[in-house]
């Protein structure tokens, strides 16, 4: 499964800077529907392309929202120029 969309970067609430693109609620379904080995946490592993950064990770659901949240790190954010409120254009293949 590939796909593409474009959601805002936005940062976790707690103590830790975390920084996640919130995966949109059809594409959080067909992953939820793909069947998968279970992992901690519910994560799900893809392989994410956030401009000229292509990088391994896992999606986690969030159950507040309903779907999944894909987090992005310092260094992808630095390098795509990415801040947070700013809309991210975001490749994701699950793995």
């Amino acid at each position: 499964m590939k796909v593409s969309f474009t959601a805002p970067l936005w940062a976790w609430s707690g103590n830790a800077a975390w920084y996640f693109v919130t995966v949109p609620g059809e594409v959080s379904d067909d992953i939820r529907d793909r069947p998968r080995m279970p992992r901690g946490f519910g994560a799900v592993k893809v392989r994410v392309t956030v401009g000229g950064s292509t990088w391994d990770t896992s999606v986690f659901p969030d159950s507040k929202v309903g779907a999944y949240i894909l987090p992005v790190k310092k260094a992808v954010r630095a390098a795509e120029g990415i801040g947070e409120g700013e809309p991210v254009d975001v490749r994701l293949e699950l793995i």
